[in-house]
Parts: C-alpha cells; structure tokens; sequence
C-alpha cells in the first residue's frame, strides 16, 4: 500500500524529517530530526500512537548528512514506512526563476538546480545530496522539490530588481528572496484565523539560525529582507545580513582574502559568532555576562527593529506583527525587545501573554496584533505534494546516479 508521503528537510547541521499520511489533513506518522550535525548528533522523533517517542546521541563525533540520512532510512525500515512512501518531498533552498511550485526533480531539473549552488553554499548542495540518496532508497517514489524563494516569486518588481545594468537583472542577478517554506505555512494559519484578508498587512519574523522578515499583504509576499542569496539582511546565527558592498571590494582587493575564505568568513565566521566572539546560538549568548554576547544580542535586535519599519513603509502601515521559527517562538525577552523597538508602530506586547508564548501575546489596546505562530515546513512541503497537479505525478519516475555529483 503506497499511501504516505516522506518529507525530507536538510540544513547545514541538521536533517529533519516527516512522514505524513497521504490525505487532506495529513495526519503525522512520524517526524524528527537529526540534530548537531558538525558535533554531539542527535536523534529525536516522535511517532503517531503505538510508538514510544526517541532521543538518543549518535556518538560524539560530527557525521556527515548520508549518515543522517542513513539513519532515518533504518529508523523508517524498522517503522514499516518504506513500502507505504510514493512521494518524497524536499525543501530546496533555491529555485531561481524557474521553479516556481512543486516540480518533479528528473535529471534536467537537478542539473539545472546544480547551477544555483554559489547562491545558496550552505544548503543547496546538501538539498540536492539529500534527492540524491532518496532516489536510491525509494526509487518507487516520486522526488518532488519544493522551494524557498517560490513564495517571493510573485512580488512587484521593484521588490526584485537592484540598481545594476539592466543586462544583468535578465541574466538572474536579483532579489528572490528564501524562508518561503515557513512563509507559506504562516500564511495558511493567517487565512485559517482571519479568511481571505490573512490578517492584511503583517509583518512575519522567522526569527532562527538563519532569519529573515517578509512582508504580507493579504497572504502575499511584498517585501522581505534577504535576496540575490542567504547572506542578506539581517545578522544571522553566523552569517553577517545586509553589508556594504564595499566591504567584500575591499576585504577581495585590499585585503587579498581569497574568495573561499570570504565565502566561509560570510557565512560562518560572522553574525551573533562573530560578534560576540562566543557563540551563534541565541540561548548561549542570553545567558551569558559578557558584554560582547550583550553587545551581539542589541544588533540582532536593531537590525529587526529597522527592518520592520521598511517593511511597515512597504505595506504603507502594519495590522500584525507575527514571530516563528526557533528564536521567535522560544525567546520571550527578544520579542519584547523587539516590540519594543517597533513600539513607533503601535505594537504593545503583554509582558504575560508573552512570558506563556500565547499565540497572541499584544495587549488589548495595542495598535497591532503581536502572535507567535509555530512554523512547519515539513507540512508546507506535504501540502504542496498533495495540491500537485497530476500531470506532475503522471512524469515518469527517475533513478540518476548522476545525482549524487556536486
């Protein structure tokens, strides 16, 4: 019986993982992740009745994502699942300007995802790695990626467009946006509450190792904060947001880093790391004295604060104002800080509300509606799956070992 849906969702350290029953509300039957990739991994999953829930270590030294892989292909073999998987869907960082929905990965398409690694290093090689080695263990199932910057792709196109030659915006070189996975899912709980207004003009902040703020209209992106790539807009776990262009001219020519080292400096040395000296994790650096962790925490703060009043100028004012992902909704004293940078805005947080994490945690008199909506890319990838069309299931499967170069 082939009537689930495998959800895969890889990152730099961690592989998450769903397996949904195929049907319109997707009951869970078992989802997790492997954690702490790059040291001390970790294995947690939580299974639908009948199954006790897991949380083991995989040793202490870093493993590689086949590993992880490795290990959820047993952990689902020994739950009976393999047989009952024909459609495995992925998150994929970037889609460019082709991919705009759910799109089977044949052997054009994950070549032509292949091209789009510079833009996305972290995570697109590791995303297509990931197809890669689903294909081998599932070669019944349809592969089917799901994409980042899709969400963004309907935006005006000024939103898009940067201030270079015009040869150069038609070759790619513009602002696609990411985190659209999580945007989405926002999105539908907005529509759930509020219909087809979705709350009207709300800001969203995935606020996490990587983080970004997108602007809704109706359920609609207008704005958001990173583009051409993941490095943009705001400081991140380890990567550094919005910089001078000038910087990178003159850490290239003045400097003479080379371009590797730029790349890893970007993205790994710098943000909350490189800031306080200490850490990229946000519970680390609040529970720290040091005043550089201080000092990493009051940017992280500013950088958003700013952000929100571009975005508020974008949608021309500001209804809502919603937190998701890993900071957003377990760090009850940076929403206040937050909020309180927005407070221009009109947006009043109840101190409470947001010690409890309620999903609306604003005072009753506040001008905006603050909430804290947990966010599910893996169901938003089980969602698109299940709202493909089916001349996209009726493509021929694929088994590349071609797939597996990166």
């Amino acid at each position: 019986m082939t009537d689930a849906i495998l959800v895969l969702n890889g990152g730099s350290s961690s592989l998450k993982f769903a397996v949904f029953e195929a049907s319109n509300e997707l009951p869970v039957l078992l989802r997790g992740n492997v954690s702490s990739l790059g040291r001390h991994p970790r294995l947690h999953a939580a299974a639908a009745v009948g199954f006790p829930e897991i949380d083991r270590g995989l040793g202490n030294g870093p493993i590689d994502v086949a590993k992880a892989f490795a290990t959820v292909a047993s952990l689902l073999a020994n739950r009976d699942l393999l047989a009952r998987i024909d459609r495995v869907g992925h998150r994929i960082v970037h889609g460019g300007r082709d991919f705009t929905e759910a799109t089977l990965l044949d052997g054009h398409t994950l070549e032509t995802l292949r091209l789009l690694e510079p833009l996305a290093p972290i995570h697109q090689r590791i995303n297509l790695e990931i197809v890669a080695l689903a294909a081998e263990l599932l070669p019944q199932a349809l592969q089917i990626g799901c994409f980042d910057t899709a969400f963004h792709s309907g935006r005006p196109e000024l939103a898009k467009i940067y201030g270079l030659p015009r040869e150069l915006t038609e070759a790619g070189i513009l602002s696609y946006g990411f985190h659209g996975l999580s945007y989405g899912h926002i999105a539908s709980k907005l529509h759930e509450r509020y219909g087809a207004s979705a709350g009207g003009r709300v800001i969203v902040a995935h606020l996490g190792s990587g983080a970004s703020l997108c602007a809704l209209d109706a359920g609609r992106s207008v704005a958001t904060t990173m583009g051409f790539s993941t490095l943009d807009g705001l400081v991140m776990s380890t990567r550094c947001g919005a910089l001078d262009p000038g910087v990178v001219l003159h850490l290239l020519q003045d400097r003479k880093l080379p371009a590797d080292e730029l790349v890893t400096l970007l993205y790994e040395k710098s943000g909350l790391l490189g800031v306080s000296g200490l850490s990229g994790d946000m519970r680390t650096l609040i529970g720290s004295d040091e005043p550089a962790a201080a000092e990493a925490i009051a940017l992280f703060v500013y950088r958003i604060g700013r952000e929100i009043g571009s975005l508020a100028a974008a949608l021309g004012g500001l209804d809502r104002l919603v937190f998701t992902a890993g900071i957003g909704e377990n760090a009850p004293s940076i929403r206040e800080r937050i909020g309180a940078a927005a407070g221009w805005l009109g947006v009043a947080i109840d101190k409470d509300r947001n010690r409890r994490a309620d999903e609306i945690i604003s005072l009753a008199d506040s001008g905006v509606d603050v909430l804290v909506i947990p966010t599910d890319e893996e169901r938003a990838v089980g969602s698109q799956l299940l709202e493909a069309s089916s001349s996209t299931r009726a493509r021929p499967r694929f088994m590349l070992p071609s797939a597996r170069r990166h």
